[in-house]
């Protein structure tokens, strides 16, 4: 069996897994860049229990992200990092604990609007649920910026919210691209499986039918399962494991994330599938080290710092009367073997 690529002191997960502690050590380093400051939780609060204040002087901007859990969103906040850093604005990162966590997602909007945010650039973690908070900033006059995960429109129109402008990659495309690289690499009938994510997520919904496109694409593929894993590592090991056991044959696995990438492979290191074909989607370090180890075949880089540099560069423009795109995408690139060599 190959050996694992990750290695490090172990650190608690819902596993208590050893090969997860490079993952979250370099959340923590990531979390300590003393130049531009930790990304804050649900809130920062002083003694006092009010919200810490902010050394910028310039005007309120908020990212709100998704969770720390994944290294995308801080190479999302390195982006934003660099666009404050241009202007001088006071931007105020915040994130949930975990991608599921929407209700505390709804509440650091609510605390931006009582904070009198000059705008805010938001990754939802949920295509529908964010919507009647956003347009009860959008009711404040605070420009919203919807970046990575689409609001769901007709819930907007429903809400009675103005379209607001989306930035992010195309998905589907991006996911089929992934898919169809894998699906090329086989012959003779093959067993495909599909790990989701959070299936109310826009970009979870884009990502699994550019899949099984990508997949389809090879006639001899067959998609024998497909089931969420919430964009998690620990759930992706115990879904693929269930996987595995009701279809042992499984010769691919699209995962719509790389940490739920990295929670397949090390089920299948365990069990010494080693020859299955994972893709990922995200391009984070840790998957790119799968990919050199051969222990991955594919990967897509979706730009995330790109992400969050033009939502905060949008923002700003939109707060100045100015007009801005309101489709943008950035750029897919598949990453493997050959392109990190």
């Amino acid at each position: 069996m190959v050996k694992p690529w990750f290695s490090g002191t172990l650190l608690r997960s819902t596993l208590a897994l050893p090969w997860v502690a490079l993952v979250l050590a370099g959340l923590l380093a990531a979390c300590d860049r003393s130049s531009h400051g930790a990304i804050s939780g649900i809130a920062q609060e002083d003694a006092a229990g009010k919200p810490a204040a902010d050394a910028q002087a310039g005007p309120r901007v908020a990212l709100i992200m998704k969770t720390l859990t994944n290294p995308f969103f801080v190479e999302m906040e390195k982006g934003a990092r660099k666009a404050q850093a241009e202007t001088h604005i006071d931007l105020q990162v915040k994130t949930a604990t975990q991608e599921t966590s929407i209700e505390q997602q709804i509440e650091l909007v609510d605390k931006e609007i009582k904070a009198a945010a000059k705008a805010i650039v938001i990754a939802p973690g949920d295509s529908m649920r964010l919507v009647p908070v956003l347009k009860k900033a959008q009711d404040a006059g605070i420009p919203i910026v919807n970046i990575d995960n689409r609001l769901r429109p007709e819930a907007m129109t429903a809400a009675g919210m103005k379209p607001v402008p989306f930035i992010s990659v195309d998905n589907e495309e991006g996911a089929y691209l992934a898919a169809k690289y894998v699906a090329g690499k086989v012959h003779g009938h093959t067993e495909a499986a599909v790990l989701e994510g959070i299936q109310t997520a826009i970009n979870a919904q884009l990502r699994k039918s550019g899949a099984e496109r990508g997949l389809r694409s090879n006639p001899e593929v067959e998609i024998v399962a497909s089931a969420t894993a919430n964009w998690k590592i620990d759930e992706a090991y115990e879904v693929t494991r269930k996987l595995f056991k009701a279809h042992p044959k499984i010769g691919i696995m699209f995962c719509a994330n790389d940490m739920m990438a990295i929670g397949a492979i090390k089920y299948l290191q365990e069990s010494g599938h080693t020859k299955v074909l994972v893709a990922g989607f995200d391009a984070l370090q840790e998957a790119k080290t799968a990919i050199q180890a051969g222990q991955m075949a594919v990967t897509v880089d979706q730009q995330a710092d790109q992400q969050g540099y033009l939502g905060v560069a949008s923002a700003l423009k939109l707060m100045h009367g100015e007009q801005v795109p309101m489709d943008l995408k950035v750029e897919v690139r598949l990453v493997t073997a050959e392109t990190l060599k």
